[in-house]
């Protein structure tokens, strides 16, 4: 499942996902490392190393014992975020039937997904390494679009020209 709001490039982090779940089982989704003054907009993962098995030598795949959204800086139990993607498994429809409705009224799929790891349900995360733009506010929104624009051939580099013009800087 992915989130249109959340951009994650560059794209591959799926196919990691992927590879997980066929080796591990279960759900897995994506994380981001924030900054703790940021973590409060966020559901947030409470990870562990992989125990054993595949991916123990991996710092980027982590076993999640807990998930808590939009917590204080101060009591978020890691910097890990929850990026947008998810590997979900079909027990997810019956955590979503048995959760009360959450922040904001409403059922929420972090969670869902706290049940199953409190069911022992295996949940593990890929730490993507790339980028992520939230495309759910105008800030975010503008920041994906001259990203990409800055990476494309035809328009790209009369674009770097004149924000570096724009903003009174030096090109390098």
């Amino acid at each position: 499942m992915l989130l249109p709001d959340d951009l994650v490039l560059p794209t591959g982090v799926l196919e990691t996902m992927s590879k997980v779940r066929a080796s591990r089982g279960g759900t897995v989704l994506c994380a981001i490392e924030v900054a703790r003054e940021e973590i409060s907009a966020y559901g947030v993962f409470d990870v562990e190393p992989v125990p054993d098995g595949d991916y123990t030598d991996d710092p980027n795949v982590l076993k999640v014992r807990g998930m808590v959204e939009k917590p204080k800086a101060e009591t978020a139990p890691s910097r890990y975020a929850a990026a947008g993607r998810y590997v979900l498994d079909r027990a997810i429809f019956d955590a979503l039937r048995r959760i009360d409705r959450g922040a904001g009224g409403e059922v929420q799929l972090t969670d869902a997904i706290a049940l199953l790891i409190a069911e022992g349900h295996p949940v593990h995360v890929v730490v993507h390494q790339g980028s992520r733009h939230d495309l759910g506010n105008p800030g975010g929104y503008l920041k994906a679009a001259v990203d990409f624009a800055l990476d494309r051939d035809d328009y790209g580099p009369d674009l770097r020209r004149w924000l570096v013009a724009r903003l009174g800087l030096t090109e390098q």
